[in-house]
């Protein structure tokens, strides 16, 4: 049975319970298979898993989606059953947020203002917000965090590590449906014509992917996602599509990379992101 709790004090209460090592899963609900993957990893690693369901209006724009986001606490909670979560907390956001809107917010930096941080301005002064209070709130050994959301994982590494916070940041791959899509909540906002167009963004990374194998250059490599992000609609438009190294600072002529893609399809915008390896000049 998942213990569920909705109060700081609850929380305090049920945490001071958990002997041992804790991993914590911070998501904002709507749990998919990839959320899964999250938990079983959280499961090998640490004694109790703690899983945080919480839809973070800081982090959402005045015309972004925060009100339609999904909210599906019921199934979510089946699905923490499932996986073996010892502990659930689920707060509404005068409990996360007491005093209204936080005046002070953790600055990201530079990073925090590229590539989705520049689409989105301010967004993730609102992830890191949140991030930081929940780890505080849940005082975990280890957290958990989907690759998918790469930029959100190298930050929370950053801020993990500038601040001395006691946490263990453990970055978990991408799930994709067969087709390749990378699993999202927002995922459900398409239509079969619009899931069909957001193929594009896989179809780009692993054009990257094969490009790199093949011996090309950054230029080439990024030329070929250029080239094969083609959704075949109007519906569908690129963002941002990025090579960069694997703290997503500037590209590595060789070595360990970063592919990273955002786009709109219809009203619904995704990321998606791959590593990649490019080959040393001759």
């Amino acid at each position: 049975m998942v213990n569920v709790v909705h109060t700081r004090k609850e929380l305090a209460a049920a945490r001071d319970g958990l002997t041992g090592t804790v991993g914590v899963v911070m998501t904002m609900g709507a749990l998919h298979a990839g959320h899964e993957t999250l938990l079983r990893a959280a499961r090998e690693r640490a004694d109790h898993v703690l899983v945080t369901v919480f839809v973070n209006p800081l982090q959402f724009g005045p015309n972004e989606d925060f009100d339609r986001y999904p909210r599906t606490l019921d199934a979510d909670l089946e699905i923490c059953r499932r996986a073996g979560v010892d502990l659930v907390f689920a707060p509404p956001v005068n409990e996360m947020y007491p005093q209204g809107q936080p005046t002070v917010r953790l600055n990201p930096g530079p990073l925090g203002e590229d590539l989705e941080g520049l689409s989105r301005p301010g967004f993730f002064h609102g992830v890191l917000t949140v991030v930081m209070k929940l780890l505080q709130l849940t005082r975990p050994d280890l957290a958990f965090f989907g690759e998918k959301d790469y930029q959100q994982l190298t930050l929370v590494r950053r801020m993990v590590r500038d601040l001395d916070v006691p946490t263990e940041i453990v970055g978990v791959p991408t799930v994709r449906e067969p087709d390749g899509l990378a699993l999202s909540s927002r995922n459900r906002y398409l239509s079969a014509e619009e899931r069909r167009a957001a193929l594009s963004l896989s179809a780009a990374l692993r054009a990257g992917v094969a490009a790199a194998e093949r011996g090309d250059d950054a230029g080439a490599v990024l030329a070929a996602a250029h080239r094969a992000f083609d959704p075949g609609t109007s519906d569908a438009r690129l963002d941002y599509l990025v090579l960069t190294d694997t703290d997503l600072e500037p590209g590595p002529v060789a070595g360990a990379a970063r592919l990273l893609i955002a786009a709109w399809v219809g009203a619904t915008r995704l990321i998606d992101n791959t590593a990649i390896h490019l080959a040393p000049r001759p």
